[in-house]
């Protein structure tokens, strides 16, 4: 059990896959609605105006349950992932599991709802032979790596590194808000000002794994916000030259695998081709594979008031078990058929309700074992 992951296309050996035990509620509040601004736009009236008449803005949480026929059947498909993996001779890790009695997590500033730990590439990233655990984005995900400590810890034993990047106070006043204000077309309503708190401390970093893409010793990170930059900041520091970033500025609102993914040195699958103009310029003559745009008949329809949380482009979010096998959902047969005439063995497997949970195959799982190493993809 050595830890060691470089990229994200080479040999995987050893992964942890997420799990949704006990996967109820979306709390809807601040952090939330910030995070996920892009696809609840259009469908629900914004956090300020809404919730602003339940309390103060930072207590403020409407909960809204998930139906449970959705989260049987993501558990059907959660351990579909893992039987698939397995067959591919990969060891799989497994989180702790959310007992349904502890659900909310309470700080000096606020309180959530704790989900289970099922995005696991958003809470930790992987360089090398360390592991970091990175500063949530989402409140409610505040403790959510420590249903990974069991093993990070055995990794740690076995020689790892393993680092925590500073955790933010996360009041009203640390989110920086520019990105949503930005968007086009903007939120609904207009953001009404955020409360002051006695714990403000100004902006704080904040930022999820699955903002990195790892090729080797480069690093590319998406920056969309002041708290992005700020943790870029303090990884580029941690990282102390082991590792070089390239940031590459709004890309995407966040995260950066539903815009683009390394499939094996030299290769990206892309939403689109001008994805490549926020790459590193090392990166824009790498060959292209353009996947194609979503069709209505590959989601499940859903309800008016049910919450979508990623876009029609969530199955770009495959997983790499090799240079030349791709994990791919079952319900896109059109990306398979484009990856196969790229010369890449497809698996299909089957994941129904990624846009209620917000995650593909990417990003249900952490690669914690790969056979690549260090090398230099930029030179």
């Amino acid at each position: 059990m050595t830890l060691n992951s470089y990229d994200e296309w080479s040999r995987l050996n050893e992964v942890v896959v997420g799990t949704a035990t006990n996967y109820t509620a979306h709390d809807r509040e601040l952090s939330f609605d910030l995070f996920f601004h892009d696809n609840l736009k259009g469908r629900s009236e914004w956090y300020y105006p809404r919730l602003a008449a339940a309390g103060t803005q930072t207590d403020a949480r409407v909960r809204h349950r998930i139906k449970d026929r959705y989260l049987d059947e993501l558990n059907e498909d959660v351990e579909g992932i893992v039987d698939t993996l397995r067959a591919l001779d990969v060891t799989v890790h497994r989180p702790m599991t959310l007992d349904v009695s502890s659900v909310e997590v309470r700080t000096l500033a606020w309180s959530a709802a704790v989900v289970p730990p099922l995005n696991v590439r958003d809470i930790a990233l992987v360089v090398g032979d360390e592991v970091i655990e990175t500063p949530p984005m989402l409140r409610s995900r505040y403790f959510e790596t420590q249903f990974l400590k069991p093993i990070f810890a055995s990794y740690f034993g076995e020689g790892a590194r393993w680092s925590v990047m500073p955790r933010p106070l996360m009041t009203d006043r640390s989110f920086d808000p520019s990105y949503v204000l930005s968007t086009t077309g903007g939120p609904i309503e207009p953001i009404r000002h955020p409360r002051a708190h006695p714990y403000d401390v100004g902006l704080e970093m904040m930022w999820d794994g699955a903002l990195c893409l790892r090729l080797g010793r480069d690093l590319v990170v998406n920056i969309a916000t002041e708290n992005h930059a700020m943790a870029c900041d303090w990884l580029e520091r941690h990282l102390n030259g082991r590792f070089r970033i390239h940031r590459a500025y709004k890309l995407s609102d966040s995260h950066i695998d539903s815009m683009v993914l390394p499939l094996a040195p030299g290769r990206l699958l892309v939403r689109s081709r001008e994805v490549a103009d926020y790459l590193p310029e090392a990166m824009r003559n790498w060959d292209m594979i353009v996947a194609p745009e979503p069709l209505k008949n590959n989601f499940p329809t859903y309800d008016d008031d049910d919450l979508l949380l990623s876009s029609l482009y969530i199955d770009i979010n495959v997983l790499s078990v090799a240079p030349d096998l791709v994990l791919v959902n079952d319900a896109c047969p059109e990306l398979a058929r484009i990856l196969e005439r790229n010369r890449f063995q497809v698996v299909p497997v089957r994941h129904r309700h990624r846009r209620l949970f917000g995650g593909g195959f990417h990003c249900f799982t952490l690669d914690m074992v790969r056979e690549g190493g260090p090398e230099d993809y930029f030179s």
